[in-house]
């Protein structure tokens, strides 16, 4: 067994500070793992039972050996609580704020002190910790009623962040992407994200991660850890704490320097790592390589049946890097004889607002040897764009196997199509760019820095 399993798939879980008041932090955190498969202890010495659950009055009292503890205590009482937990608990993560991120580093150095002399993994503190629908665990005391969890996928989030981290939850949710495995480490006095990365390198369930940085401790060891992670699965990094007013952000909330931003950034470009340039391009370069394997080459073809639309797609394609390369004659031979005289056939092609969704099909397996990536683009306010759009859609990705993304307009039929078509394997964005911005990472993500 991996020692990270111990925090992933924990049989055991203590709650320091539990409540019966799901109003109150520790009474939402149980209710949330008491989902888990797995034994939960709830330590309180106020009460005997919570939630229907026996209740300890300590640590001390919880019987055996635990995988995971979880203290929601105040940072003045976690000290002591710590102490508690020497040969009691493998791991123990610390929800707790009110450490270095607010200037109380000598508080925070005497956790890390008592963790090693305990022998204990420590998590955080300032954090809201694990989260892992294949197990049921959820450390977060964020409600399901403010915070839906995503379903149960592909995508990992490792996250220095916790409002960031929720923020990414909420976003894979609407994306219709699920979640494999969560981490949010805050302060990273003991785990931080390259052991995490090593452990999600060997995870069967992840098959894309996601990660938010403010700051690095080891940088060796990260840039290591990165690329052993990177040359398996697809990783990709924010990275917060760009200019001065950013890394004093950045210190202030989880009380680590930040570092020189153009020394990690030519460092990113060195070991060939995925530096993405903001939430948006994390989110849909997430989306696209979790529905798709990224693959060779840049030459990319659109097919729309609005020409506004294709312009505000081919103008994000040349700040990407994409190449919207001429249609061969051979192909624009074959379209014109099949077409009528007033569909645009170039690159774009403009099958227009009178389109069949047959003239979908005719276009794109007309151009797929010629292209390396496939942008379609279905307005669906017109009397042609049809459910079946999503069939042929999905008969091409199959038969060609080369990445495809799709940006359908709101309206008509657009919410059934979209989930046809994502059902398919096919991600849809809500507009061209984005749309581009999914493809390029389909297409681009090797070799460092994109943005």
């Amino acid at each position: 067994m991996k020692e990270l399993d111990h925090l992933f798939f924990p049989k055991s879980v203590v709650l320091v500070g539990a409540s019966p008041s799901e109003e109150k932090l520790g009474g939402i955190a149980l209710r949330n793992l008491l989902g888990l498969k797995g034994n939960i202890y709830p330590v309180n010495p106020r009460y005997d039972e919570i939630m229907g659950v026996r209740c300890y009055p300590s640590v001390a009292d919880v019987p055996g050996m635990v995988d995971l503890s979880v203290i929601m205590r105040p940072a003045v009482e976690v000290p002591a609580i710590l102490r508690q937990h020497a040969g009691k608990a493998r791991f123990v993560l610390i929800v707790s704020a009110g450490f270095a991120e607010v200037g109380a580093a000598d508080l925070q150095q005497e956790i890390i002190r008592i963790g090693r002399e305990g022998k204990l993994r420590l998590v955080g503190p300032n954090c809201l910790g694990i989260f892992n629908p294949w197990h049921r665990l959820d450390t977060m005391f964020l409600p399901h009623s403010c915070l839906k969890r995503p379903k149960r996928g592909n995508v990992a989030v490792v996250s220095q962040s916790g409002a960031v981290m929720i923020c990414l939850l909420d976003a894979i949710r609407m994306a219709n992407t699920g979640i494999s495995k969560v981490v949010n480490y805050g302060n990273a006095v003991d785990l931080e994200a390259p052991e995490v990365y090593e452990y999600l390198a060997g995870d069967e369930a992840t098959e894309v991660v996601v990660s938010y940085l403010e700051s690095v401790g080891d940088g060796r060891r990260f840039l290591e850890a990165a690329r052993f992670l990177s040359e398996r699965k697809p990783l990709l990094i924010l990275k917060a704490g760009k200019g001065a007013g950013g890394r004093a952000a950045a210190f202030s909330h989880t009380g680590r320097l930040a570092g020189d931003y153009q020394v990690f950034r030519s460092l990113m470009k060195q070991f060939g790592l995925w530096e993405v340039a903001g939430f948006d391009d994390l989110l849909d370069a997430a989306k696209a390589v979790s529905y798709q394997r990224p693959a060779p080459g840049n030459r990319v073809c659109i097919v729309t049946n609005g020409g506004g639309s294709g312009v505000l797609a081919a103008d994000e394609c040349a700040r990407r890097g994409l190449e919207l390369g001429e249609l061969p004659e051979v192909v624009r031979n074959g379209l014109r004889s099949v077409f009528p005289s007033f569909y645009t056939v170039a690159n774009p092609i403009d099958l227009t607002g009178q389109v069949r969704i047959e003239d979908y099909r005719e276009a794109l397996f007309a151009a797929s040897d010629a292209y390396d990536g496939f942008l379609v683009i279905a307005l669906t306010g017109v009397a042609g764009v049809t459910l079946g759009l999503a069939e042929y859609l999905r008969e091409f990705r199959e038969k060609v196997g080369k990445p495809v993304v799709v940006h359908i307009a709101q309206g008509g039929v657009a919410p059934r199509l979209i989930r046809q078509v994502e059902r398919a394997g096919i991600p849809v964005y809500r507009s061209p760019e984005r749309a581009v911005r999914g493809l390029a990472a389909l297409l681009k993500n090797r070799g460092g820095s994109h943005g």
